[in-house]
């Protein structure tokens, strides 16, 4: 599989990122479908040896079990410089904010149970796991630019935000001469394509990757219609995202299926070829062998233009769902 540089720093990543958020111990997390460490290991080992380099984690996901789940395969399975390791922190809590811990503290704090997690010396992206309107942004750019100063991260990215957000956090370090984001993880898949809005035109402006998240929403555009799944059944976050609109996404649906069948390759390789066309390197979740194997497929199959427009024809305007539709109503901002 081909390496893409992600963005502005000198990052070498696979263009498929394994997604890790399936594994860690269910019953420390809020996933009941989450792989055990026997079965996330064998997931990751398969990844590693189909040359994906690029392992996206955070410490939110199963009470930090992903990370150690991730830390100990990749110890066992790679060179720590082969391999390309993101993790992400949430943002400060109600308790911390009354401890009066700032944010410099906070991410410090975070970083370092992330590298306990993943008994590693640093990590090669941080990540913002979401906007913390509750401090200011001078407090996290700031405590950002010392863990990078520090070694502990390589480069800083951040998920889940506006591009106005985006824009103004690399501003701010630019003007401070802070380390800036070199990438964004955004809700970005065929079914969802909010983020064509401003997103990707600010990314491809400031050269900015995009490492979009849910590349098959949920599995669903990787099932044809009827099938189902245990996690499309469980994941009761995936379906407050997109069952509200499962008529109007069932068209593109359908045809991501009646495409599938015409090359003769399974859905998810359709639907992860077209995303390939618009991002740097997809997040994929896998908690099945065939999950991997057919991203992995989908980075040397190539859509025609009319077929892109094809799949791409039916969609229409979606609402702001899950993290995003919390954040145009959260508290005002601080700067």
């Amino acid at each position: 599989m081909n390496n893409i540089k992600l963005g502005t720093s000198d990052l070498m990543v696979s263009r498929i990122c394994m997604g890790c958020m399936g594994f860690g111990n269910a019953a420390s997390g809020q996933h009941s479908w989450t792989l055990d460490e026997e079965h996330s290991r064998e997931i990751i080992k398969l990844g590693l040896n189909l040359g994906v380099n690029f392992f996206d984690t955070a410490i939110g996901y199963q009470n930090g079990t992903s990370e150690q789940y991730v830390g100990r395969a990749l110890r066992d399975f790679a060179k720590r410089e082969d391999v390309v390791v993101a993790t992400k922190f949430l943002p400060r809590t109600q308790e911390e904010i009354e401890a009066g811990i700032t944010g410099q503290q906070h991410i410090e704090r975070m970083m370092n149970q992330s590298l306990a997690n993943l008994e590693m010396d640093y990590v090669d992206l941080y990540i913002c796991h979401m906007w913390d309107y509750r401090t200011p942004l001078f407090e996290i750019m700031e405590g950002l630019n010392r863990i990078v100063k520090a070694g502990k991260a390589r480069y800083i990215g951040i998920s889940n935000c506006f591009a106005w957000q985006l824009a103004k956090a690399n501003a701010l370090a630019e003007k401070e001469g802070f380390a800036k984001f070199v990438s964004v993880q955004g809700h970005y898949n065929l079914i969802f394509r909010e983020e064509e809005r401003e997103m990707a035109r600010l990314c491809a402006e400031d050269n900015i990757a995009m490492t979009p998240y849910s590349a098959l929403a949920g599995g669903r555009l990787a099932k044809a219609p009827g099938e189902t799944s245990k996690r499309l059944t469980e994941d009761s976050y995936a379906k407050s995202k997109y069952d509200a609109t499962a008529a109007q996404d069932g068209v593109i649906i359908n045809r991501v299926a009646e495409l599938a069948k015409k090359h003769q390759v399974s859905m998810t390789e359709i639907s992860i070829a077209w995303l390939l066309e618009k991002v740097a390197a997809p997040v994929v979740g896998a908690t099945k062998p065939h999950h991997i194997e057919g991203a992995v497929k989908a980075a040397d199959f190539k859509l025609s233009e009319e077929e892109k427009a094809y799949l791409e024809e039916p969609y229409v305007p979606h609402a702001l769902v899950g993290v995003m539709a919390q954040n145009t109503n959260s508290h005002s901002c601080h700067f």
